[in-house]
Protein backbone atom coordinates (compact mmCIF):
# COMPACT_ATOMS: atom_id res chain seq x y z
CA UNK A 1 0.00 0.00 0.00
CA UNK A 2 1.71 3.22 -1.20
CA UNK A 3 0.80 6.90 -1.23
CA UNK A 4 2.15 9.73 -3.30
CA UNK A 5 4.33 12.31 -1.52
CA UNK A 6 3.42 15.88 -2.45
CA UNK A 7 4.76 19.20 -1.12
CA UNK A 8 2.50 21.14 1.25
CA UNK A 9 3.30 24.82 1.66
CA UNK A 10 6.57 24.05 -0.15
CA UNK A 11 7.57 21.54 2.56
CA UNK A 12 7.89 17.76 2.43
CA UNK A 13 8.32 15.88 5.71
CA UNK A 14 9.68 12.33 5.70
CA UNK A 15 9.23 10.06 8.72
CA UNK A 16 9.01 6.42 9.66
CA UNK A 17 11.50 3.66 8.80
CA UNK A 18 13.57 3.05 5.73
CA UNK A 19 13.58 6.72 4.72
CA UNK A 20 15.30 7.20 1.39
CA UNK A 21 16.41 10.34 -0.46
CA UNK A 22 18.39 9.86 -3.67
CA UNK A 23 18.65 10.92 -7.31
CA UNK A 24 17.66 8.70 -10.22
CA UNK A 25 18.18 9.92 -13.80
CA UNK A 26 18.05 13.54 -12.76
CA UNK A 27 14.94 13.12 -10.60
CA UNK A 28 14.84 13.45 -6.82
CA UNK A 29 13.39 10.21 -5.45
CA UNK A 30 12.15 9.86 -1.88
CA UNK A 31 10.28 7.30 0.19
CA UNK A 32 9.21 6.77 3.77
CA UNK A 33 6.51 5.04 5.82
CA UNK A 34 5.80 2.56 8.57
CA UNK A 35 5.31 -1.12 7.84
CA UNK A 36 3.20 -1.77 4.73
CA UNK A 37 2.08 1.87 4.60
CA UNK A 38 4.73 3.39 2.35
CA UNK A 39 4.91 6.74 0.57
CA UNK A 40 6.96 7.67 -2.45
CA UNK A 41 7.72 10.71 -4.57
CA UNK A 42 9.63 11.55 -7.73
CA UNK A 43 10.40 15.15 -8.68
CA UNK A 44 11.92 16.70 -11.76
CA UNK A 45 14.07 19.82 -11.64
CA UNK A 46 11.26 21.96 -13.03
CA UNK A 47 7.90 22.53 -11.35
CA UNK A 48 8.63 20.58 -8.17
CA UNK A 49 7.61 23.37 -5.74
CA UNK A 50 10.10 22.21 -3.08
CA UNK A 51 11.53 24.68 -0.57
CA UNK A 52 12.26 22.38 2.36
CA UNK A 53 12.75 18.66 2.92
CA UNK A 54 12.36 17.83 6.62
CA UNK A 55 13.37 14.41 7.95
CA UNK A 56 12.08 13.29 11.34
CA UNK A 57 14.13 10.45 12.79
CA UNK A 58 17.32 8.73 11.67
CA UNK A 59 16.32 5.42 10.08
CA UNK A 60 17.28 5.63 6.41
CA UNK A 61 19.79 7.23 4.06
CA UNK A 62 20.38 10.45 2.12
CA UNK A 63 22.75 10.43 -0.84
CA UNK A 64 25.26 13.17 -1.63
CA UNK A 65 23.65 13.55 -5.02
CA UNK A 66 20.32 14.31 -3.32
CA UNK A 67 21.91 17.06 -1.21
CA UNK A 68 23.47 18.52 -4.35
CA UNK A 69 20.12 18.34 -6.15
CA UNK A 70 18.45 20.29 -3.34
CA UNK A 71 21.23 22.90 -3.24
CA UNK A 72 20.98 23.43 -7.00
CA UNK A 73 17.24 23.97 -6.65
CA UNK A 74 17.67 26.49 -3.80
CA UNK A 75 15.95 24.10 -1.37
CA UNK A 76 17.09 23.20 2.14
CA UNK A 77 17.45 19.88 3.94
CA UNK A 78 16.58 19.75 7.66
CA UNK A 79 16.84 16.83 10.07
CA UNK A 80 14.88 17.09 13.33
CA UNK A 81 14.00 15.04 16.36
CA UNK A 82 10.46 15.09 17.72
CA UNK A 83 11.66 16.31 21.13
CA UNK A 84 12.88 19.63 19.69
CA UNK A 85 16.49 18.89 18.68
CA UNK A 86 17.94 20.09 15.39
CA UNK A 87 20.21 17.32 14.11
CA UNK A 88 21.38 18.77 10.78
CA UNK A 89 20.64 21.50 8.25
CA UNK A 90 21.94 22.19 4.78
CA UNK A 91 20.92 25.02 2.52
CA UNK A 92 21.87 26.98 -0.57
CA UNK A 93 25.55 27.95 -0.62
CA UNK A 94 26.56 31.57 -1.29
CA UNK A 95 29.91 33.27 -1.35
CA UNK A 96 30.66 35.03 1.93
CA UNK A 97 32.97 37.78 3.11
CA UNK A 98 35.45 36.56 5.72
CA UNK A 99 35.62 40.11 7.12
CA UNK A 100 31.99 39.79 8.21
CA UNK A 101 32.72 36.67 10.24
CA UNK A 102 35.77 38.30 11.78
CA UNK A 103 33.61 41.25 12.83
CA UNK A 104 31.01 38.82 14.18
CA UNK A 105 33.65 37.13 16.32
CA UNK A 106 34.68 40.52 17.78
CA UNK A 107 31.10 41.76 18.30
CA UNK A 108 31.11 41.38 22.09
CA UNK A 109 34.21 43.57 22.37
CA UNK A 110 33.26 46.16 19.76
CA UNK A 111 29.82 47.00 21.15
CA UNK A 112 27.99 45.55 18.17
CA UNK A 113 27.00 42.54 20.25
CA UNK A 114 25.30 44.72 22.87
CA UNK A 115 23.53 46.71 20.15
CA UNK A 116 22.19 43.55 18.53
CA UNK A 117 21.19 42.04 21.87
CA UNK A 118 19.15 45.13 22.79
CA UNK A 119 17.32 45.15 19.46
CA UNK A 120 16.47 41.46 19.57
CA UNK A 121 15.31 41.40 23.19
CA UNK A 122 13.35 44.65 22.88
CA UNK A 123 11.41 43.19 19.96
CA UNK A 124 10.90 39.94 21.88
CA UNK A 125 9.45 41.77 24.89
CA UNK A 126 7.12 43.78 22.66
CA UNK A 127 5.90 40.52 21.13
CA UNK A 128 5.38 38.93 24.54
CA UNK A 129 3.41 41.92 25.73
CA UNK A 130 1.12 41.69 22.68
CA UNK A 131 0.52 37.98 23.22
CA UNK A 132 -0.42 38.44 26.87
CA UNK A 133 -2.55 41.51 26.21
CA UNK A 134 -4.39 40.43 23.05
CA UNK A 135 -4.64 36.65 23.41
CA UNK A 136 -4.31 35.76 27.07
CA UNK A 137 -6.29 38.88 28.07
CA UNK A 138 -4.12 39.54 31.12
CA UNK A 139 -3.64 43.29 31.22
CA UNK A 140 -1.81 43.31 34.57
CA UNK A 141 0.96 40.96 33.43
CA UNK A 142 1.14 42.77 30.07
CA UNK A 143 1.82 46.06 31.86
CA UNK A 144 4.57 44.42 33.91
CA UNK A 145 6.23 43.06 30.76
CA UNK A 146 6.01 46.49 29.12
CA UNK A 147 7.74 47.97 32.19
CA UNK A 148 10.65 45.58 31.71
CA UNK A 149 10.94 46.70 28.09
CA UNK A 150 11.42 50.30 29.20
CA UNK A 151 14.60 49.23 31.04
CA UNK A 152 16.34 48.56 27.73
CA UNK A 153 16.68 52.20 26.76
CA UNK A 154 20.37 52.70 27.56
CA UNK A 155 21.88 49.45 28.90
CA UNK A 156 25.65 49.44 29.28
CA UNK A 157 26.25 45.76 29.90
CA UNK A 158 25.02 42.58 28.24
CA UNK A 159 24.22 41.14 31.66
CA UNK A 160 21.57 43.85 32.10
CA UNK A 161 19.86 42.80 28.90
CA UNK A 162 19.90 39.15 29.93
CA UNK A 163 18.51 39.99 33.38
CA UNK A 164 15.63 41.98 31.85
CA UNK A 165 14.88 39.15 29.43
CA UNK A 166 14.78 36.58 32.24
CA UNK A 167 12.48 38.72 34.40
CA UNK A 168 10.11 39.38 31.51
CA UNK A 169 10.08 35.66 30.67
CA UNK A 170 9.00 34.76 34.23
CA UNK A 171 6.05 37.14 34.00
CA UNK A 172 5.22 35.99 30.48
CA UNK A 173 5.04 32.26 31.19
CA UNK A 174 3.17 32.86 34.45
CA UNK A 175 0.31 34.18 32.30
CA UNK A 176 0.28 30.88 30.38
CA UNK A 177 0.37 28.58 33.41
CA UNK A 178 -3.40 28.30 33.97
CA UNK A 179 -4.35 27.88 30.32
CA UNK A 180 -6.68 24.87 30.02
CA UNK A 181 -6.01 22.29 27.31
CA UNK A 182 -9.03 20.56 25.80
CA UNK A 183 -9.27 16.90 24.81
CA UNK A 184 -12.20 14.95 23.32
CA UNK A 185 -14.48 13.44 25.94
CA UNK A 186 -13.73 9.94 24.68
CA UNK A 187 -9.97 10.53 25.22
CA UNK A 188 -10.17 11.93 28.75
CA UNK A 189 -9.85 8.51 30.41
CA UNK A 190 -6.41 8.16 28.79
CA UNK A 191 -5.23 11.74 29.38
CA UNK A 192 -3.18 12.51 32.53
CA UNK A 193 -4.27 15.46 34.63
CA UNK A 194 -1.09 17.46 33.94
CA UNK A 195 -1.81 17.23 30.20
CA UNK A 196 -5.01 19.24 30.67
CA UNK A 197 -3.27 22.45 31.74
CA UNK A 198 -0.33 24.35 30.25
CA UNK A 199 1.58 24.47 33.53
CA UNK A 200 5.17 25.63 33.66
CA UNK A 201 7.69 25.76 30.82
CA UNK A 202 10.26 23.95 32.96
CA UNK A 203 10.15 20.18 32.68
CA UNK A 204 10.47 18.29 35.97
CA UNK A 205 12.70 15.82 34.13
CA UNK A 206 15.43 18.27 33.06
CA UNK A 207 14.55 21.44 35.05
CA UNK A 208 14.55 23.19 31.64
CA UNK A 209 12.13 23.42 28.69
CA UNK A 210 13.72 20.31 27.16
CA UNK A 211 11.85 16.99 27.43
CA UNK A 212 8.41 18.51 27.94
CA UNK A 213 5.90 16.47 29.94
CA UNK A 214 2.65 17.73 28.37
CA UNK A 215 1.39 18.33 24.81
CA UNK A 216 1.40 22.17 24.58
CA UNK A 217 5.01 22.43 25.73
CA UNK A 218 6.01 19.57 23.42
CA UNK A 219 4.41 21.40 20.48
CA UNK A 220 6.27 24.59 21.41
CA UNK A 221 9.58 22.73 21.62
CA UNK A 222 9.11 21.19 18.19
CA UNK A 223 8.10 24.47 16.55
CA UNK A 224 11.07 26.17 18.19
CA UNK A 225 13.25 23.48 16.60
CA UNK A 226 11.76 24.26 13.19
CA UNK A 227 12.41 27.96 13.85
CA UNK A 228 15.98 27.23 14.95
CA UNK A 229 16.69 25.37 11.72
CA UNK A 230 15.38 28.33 9.72
CA UNK A 231 17.49 30.75 11.76
CA UNK A 232 20.56 28.59 11.16
CA UNK A 233 19.90 28.50 7.41
CA UNK A 234 19.31 32.26 7.32
CA UNK A 235 22.58 33.02 9.13
CA UNK A 236 24.58 30.70 6.88
CA UNK A 237 23.00 32.12 3.75
CA UNK A 238 24.14 35.62 4.76
CA UNK A 239 27.70 34.47 5.38
CA UNK A 240 27.46 34.51 9.18
CA UNK A 241 28.66 31.80 11.52
CA UNK A 242 25.52 30.28 13.17
CA UNK A 243 27.59 29.25 16.22
CA UNK A 244 28.99 32.66 17.21
CA UNK A 245 26.23 34.35 19.16
CA UNK A 246 25.94 37.34 21.48
CA UNK A 247 23.06 36.43 23.81
CA UNK A 248 23.68 32.71 24.21
CA UNK A 249 27.00 31.55 25.57
CA UNK A 250 29.27 29.33 23.54
CA UNK A 251 28.41 25.70 24.10
CA UNK A 252 29.14 22.42 22.31
CA UNK A 253 26.63 21.38 19.67
CA UNK A 254 24.68 24.65 19.86
CA UNK A 255 24.27 27.33 17.21
CA UNK A 256 24.26 30.34 19.51
CA UNK A 257 23.63 32.96 16.82
CA UNK A 258 20.68 30.96 15.48
CA UNK A 259 19.26 30.85 19.01
CA UNK A 260 19.77 34.63 19.26
CA UNK A 261 17.88 35.28 16.03
CA UNK A 262 15.02 33.12 17.28
CA UNK A 263 14.26 35.33 20.27
CA UNK A 264 12.11 38.04 18.62
CA UNK A 265 10.20 35.42 16.63
CA UNK A 266 9.31 33.19 19.60
CA UNK A 267 6.21 35.27 20.50
CA UNK A 268 4.97 34.75 16.94
CA UNK A 269 5.28 30.98 17.42
CA UNK A 270 3.52 31.29 20.77
CA UNK A 271 0.65 33.18 19.13
CA UNK A 272 0.31 30.46 16.52
CA UNK A 273 0.18 27.76 19.21
CA UNK A 274 -2.36 29.69 21.29
CA UNK A 275 -4.65 30.19 18.28
CA UNK A 276 -4.30 26.52 17.39
CA UNK A 277 -5.13 25.40 20.94
CA UNK A 278 -8.17 27.68 20.96
CA UNK A 279 -9.67 26.17 17.80
CA UNK A 280 -10.58 22.83 19.33
CA UNK A 281 -9.43 19.90 21.48
CA UNK A 282 -6.18 18.00 21.05
CA UNK A 283 -6.38 14.36 20.07
CA UNK A 284 -4.72 11.78 22.28
CA UNK A 285 -3.43 9.90 19.24
CA UNK A 286 -1.17 12.85 18.34
CA UNK A 287 1.04 12.26 21.39
CA UNK A 288 2.64 9.42 23.31
CA UNK A 289 4.32 9.25 26.70
CA UNK A 290 7.70 7.66 27.31
CA UNK A 291 8.60 5.70 30.43
CA UNK A 292 10.15 8.79 32.07
CA UNK A 293 7.02 10.92 31.44
CA UNK A 294 8.43 12.78 28.43
CA UNK A 295 5.60 13.75 26.05
CA UNK A 296 6.53 13.14 22.42
CA UNK A 297 4.79 13.97 19.16
CA UNK A 298 3.65 11.30 16.76
CA UNK A 299 5.49 11.55 13.46
CA UNK A 300 2.40 12.30 11.36
CA UNK A 301 1.48 15.19 13.67
CA UNK A 302 5.05 16.52 13.72
CA UNK A 303 5.00 16.42 9.91
CA UNK A 304 2.00 18.74 9.91
CA UNK A 305 3.80 21.18 12.21
CA UNK A 306 6.81 21.14 9.88
CA UNK A 307 4.68 22.69 7.15
CA UNK A 308 4.97 26.02 8.98
CA UNK A 309 8.74 26.21 8.26
CA UNK A 310 8.49 28.87 5.54
CA UNK A 311 6.39 31.08 7.83
CA UNK A 312 9.21 31.17 10.38
CA UNK A 313 11.77 31.67 7.61
CA UNK A 314 9.95 34.84 6.57
CA UNK A 315 9.77 35.97 10.20
CA UNK A 316 13.44 35.44 11.06
CA UNK A 317 14.86 36.82 7.77
CA UNK A 318 14.78 40.55 8.68
CA UNK A 319 16.45 39.91 12.03
CA UNK A 320 19.23 37.89 10.40
CA UNK A 321 19.90 40.68 7.91
CA UNK A 322 19.83 43.26 10.70
CA UNK A 323 22.41 41.23 12.63
CA UNK A 324 24.69 41.14 9.59
CA UNK A 325 24.36 44.90 9.13
CA UNK A 326 25.15 45.59 12.80
CA UNK A 327 28.28 43.41 12.64
CA UNK A 328 29.32 45.04 9.35
CA UNK A 329 28.88 48.54 10.74
CA UNK A 330 31.56 47.82 13.34
CA UNK A 331 34.41 47.62 10.83
CA UNK A 332 37.24 50.08 11.47
CA UNK A 333 38.26 50.74 7.85
CA UNK A 334 35.66 51.95 5.41
CA UNK A 335 35.41 50.11 2.11
CA UNK A 336 33.53 50.66 -1.12
CA UNK A 337 30.93 48.11 -0.03
CA UNK A 338 29.17 49.98 2.77
CA UNK A 339 26.07 47.77 2.82
CA UNK A 340 25.36 44.07 2.59
CA UNK A 341 22.99 42.41 0.10
CA UNK A 342 19.55 41.41 1.40
CA UNK A 343 19.42 37.85 0.12
CA UNK A 344 16.57 36.81 2.39
CA UNK A 345 14.04 39.65 2.27
CA UNK A 346 15.04 41.13 -1.10
CA UNK A 347 14.42 44.53 0.48
CA UNK A 348 17.36 45.95 -1.45
CA UNK A 349 18.95 44.29 -4.46
CA UNK A 350 22.16 46.26 -4.89
CA UNK A 351 22.67 47.99 -1.52
CA UNK A 352 21.52 47.15 1.98
CA UNK A 353 19.77 49.75 4.04
CA UNK A 354 21.23 50.15 7.54
CA UNK A 355 19.21 51.28 10.53
CA UNK A 356 15.98 49.90 11.89
CA UNK A 357 14.70 46.41 11.50
CA UNK A 358 13.86 45.55 7.93
CA UNK A 359 10.47 44.30 6.82
CA UNK A 360 7.30 43.45 8.65
CA UNK A 361 6.63 40.38 10.77
CA UNK A 362 4.44 38.07 8.67
CA UNK A 363 0.83 37.46 9.52
CA UNK A 364 0.09 34.34 11.52
CA UNK A 365 -1.84 31.88 9.33
CA UNK A 366 -5.41 31.25 10.36
CA UNK A 367 -5.79 27.86 11.99
CA UNK A 368 -8.73 25.71 10.95
CA UNK A 369 -11.31 24.84 13.61
CA UNK A 370 -11.43 21.33 15.04
CA UNK A 371 -14.42 19.33 16.16
CA UNK A 372 -15.01 19.80 19.93
CA UNK A 373 -16.02 16.14 20.24
CA UNK A 374 -13.28 14.18 18.44
CA UNK A 375 -10.70 16.85 17.52
CA UNK A 376 -10.90 16.22 13.76
CA UNK A 377 -10.63 19.14 11.37
CA UNK A 378 -13.95 20.71 10.42
CA UNK A 379 -14.11 21.38 6.69
CA UNK A 380 -17.63 22.83 6.57
CA UNK A 381 -19.37 25.74 8.27
CA UNK A 382 -20.58 23.40 10.99
CA UNK A 383 -19.13 23.48 14.47
CA UNK A 384 -18.80 19.68 14.49
CA UNK A 385 -17.47 17.18 11.97
CA UNK A 386 -19.86 15.10 9.87
CA UNK A 387 -19.25 12.05 12.06
CA UNK A 388 -20.17 13.81 15.31
CA UNK A 389 -23.15 15.90 14.11
CA UNK A 390 -25.70 13.04 14.54
CA UNK A 391 -24.39 12.34 18.05
CA UNK A 392 -24.62 16.00 19.02
CA UNK A 393 -28.12 16.34 17.57
CA UNK A 394 -29.30 13.26 19.45
CA UNK A 395 -27.82 14.54 22.70
CA UNK A 396 -29.41 17.96 22.17
CA UNK A 397 -32.81 16.38 21.54
CA UNK A 398 -32.55 14.31 24.71
CA UNK A 399 -31.56 17.37 26.72
CA UNK A 400 -34.45 19.40 25.29
CA UNK A 401 -36.87 16.56 26.00
CA UNK A 402 -35.62 16.42 29.56
CA UNK A 403 -36.07 20.17 29.95
CA UNK A 404 -39.53 19.87 28.41
CA UNK A 405 -40.57 17.20 30.89
CA UNK A 406 -39.36 19.33 33.76
CA UNK A 407 -41.21 22.39 32.44
CA UNK A 408 -44.49 20.52 31.96
CA UNK A 409 -44.45 19.30 35.58
CA UNK A 410 -43.71 22.62 37.21
CA UNK A 411 -46.17 24.18 39.67
CA UNK A 412 -47.30 26.75 37.10
CA UNK A 413 -47.89 24.10 34.43
CA UNK A 414 -49.83 21.92 36.86
CA UNK A 415 -52.02 24.88 37.85
CA UNK A 416 -52.74 25.73 34.22
CA UNK A 417 -53.53 22.10 33.45
CA UNK A 418 -55.97 21.94 36.40
CA UNK A 419 -57.72 25.13 35.27
CA UNK A 420 -58.12 23.78 31.75
CA UNK A 421 -59.54 20.47 32.98
CA UNK A 422 -62.04 22.26 35.22
CA UNK A 423 -63.09 24.41 32.31
CA UNK A 424 -63.63 21.37 30.07
CA UNK A 425 -65.60 19.53 32.75
CA UNK A 426 -67.91 22.53 33.17
CA UNK A 427 -68.43 22.65 29.40
CA UNK A 428 -69.27 18.94 29.32
CA UNK A 429 -71.85 19.31 32.10
CA UNK A 430 -73.52 22.20 30.30
CA UNK A 431 -73.62 20.43 26.95
CA UNK A 432 -76.93 18.80 25.96
CA UNK A 433 -76.76 15.97 23.37
CA UNK A 434 -80.20 16.96 22.07
CA UNK A 435 -78.64 20.11 20.60
CA UNK A 436 -77.12 18.03 17.78
CA UNK A 437 -79.21 17.45 14.63
CA UNK A 438 -80.24 13.84 14.19
CA UNK A 439 -78.33 13.47 10.95
CA UNK A 440 -74.99 14.73 12.46
CA UNK A 441 -73.14 11.63 13.65
CA UNK A 442 -69.60 10.24 13.48
CA UNK A 443 -69.98 8.99 9.90
CA UNK A 444 -71.32 12.33 8.73
CA UNK A 445 -68.45 14.11 10.48
CA UNK A 446 -65.83 11.91 8.80
CA UNK A 447 -67.47 12.16 5.36
CA UNK A 448 -68.57 15.81 5.16
CA UNK A 449 -66.84 17.89 7.85
CA UNK A 450 -63.31 16.46 8.19
CA UNK A 451 -62.29 16.94 4.51
CA UNK A 452 -63.32 20.60 4.70
CA UNK A 453 -61.04 21.25 7.71
CA UNK A 454 -57.99 20.93 5.46
CA UNK A 455 -58.76 24.42 4.13
CA UNK A 456 -58.55 26.01 7.60
CA UNK A 457 -55.54 26.76 9.77
CA UNK A 458 -54.87 25.11 13.10
CA UNK A 459 -55.23 28.52 14.75
CA UNK A 460 -58.75 28.92 13.33
CA UNK A 461 -59.79 25.49 14.63
CA UNK A 462 -58.24 26.14 18.04
CA UNK A 463 -60.01 29.53 18.34
CA UNK A 464 -63.35 28.07 17.26
CA UNK A 465 -63.23 25.23 19.78
CA UNK A 466 -61.14 26.86 22.56
CA UNK A 467 -58.76 23.87 22.71
CA UNK A 468 -54.99 23.45 22.78
CA UNK A 469 -52.80 23.75 19.71
CA UNK A 470 -51.73 20.04 19.67
CA UNK A 471 -55.34 18.91 20.00
CA UNK A 472 -56.43 21.24 17.18
CA UNK A 473 -53.62 19.83 15.03
CA UNK A 474 -54.81 16.26 15.59
CA UNK A 475 -58.39 17.28 14.76
CA UNK A 476 -57.29 18.81 11.46
CA UNK A 477 -55.24 15.74 10.51
CA UNK A 478 -58.07 13.40 11.49
CA UNK A 479 -55.99 11.45 13.99
CA UNK A 480 -58.44 12.49 16.74
CA UNK A 481 -62.25 12.61 16.52
CA UNK A 482 -63.40 15.52 18.71
CA UNK A 483 -66.17 15.22 21.28
CA UNK A 484 -69.67 15.47 19.73
CA UNK A 485 -70.14 18.85 21.36
CA UNK A 486 -67.47 20.20 18.96
CA UNK A 487 -69.12 18.85 15.78
CA UNK A 488 -71.62 21.65 15.41
CA UNK A 489 -69.04 24.49 15.88
CA UNK A 490 -66.81 22.81 13.27
CA UNK A 491 -69.77 22.49 10.99
CA UNK A 492 -70.40 26.22 11.30
CA UNK A 493 -66.70 26.94 10.72
CA UNK A 494 -66.64 25.05 7.43
CA UNK A 495 -69.96 26.58 6.29
CA UNK A 496 -71.46 23.17 5.54
CA UNK A 497 -75.18 23.18 4.82
CA UNK A 498 -77.26 20.07 4.31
Amino acid sequence: MSERILPRQGVITLYGYGIGLSVDRGHLVMEDGVGPHRRWGRFARVGHGLRRVVVIGSDGFVSLAALRWLADQNAAFVMLERDGHVLATTGPVHSSDVRLRRLQAKAKDSGAGLQLAVRLIRQKIVGQENVVRERLKNQIVADRIAAFGSKLELPRRLETVLSVEASAALEYWSAWSNLLIQFPRADLVRVPDHWQIFGTRLSPITKSPRLAVNPPNAVLNYLYAVLESEARLAAAQLGLDPELGVLHKDAPNRDSLACDLMEPVRPLVDSFVFDWLSRGPLRREWFFEEVNGNCRLMASFAAWLSETALIWRKAVAPYAEEAANIFWSGRSKRSTHTHLPTRLTQARRSQAKAGNLVGVVPTIPETKPRCPICGSRVSTCSTYCAKCVPLVNRENLLNQAKLGRIATHSATAEAQRSATQRKQRVALRKWNPSELPGWLNKDTYRRDVLPRLAHFTVKAIRTQLDVSHPYATRIKRGTSIPHPRHWLPLLNLTGYRR
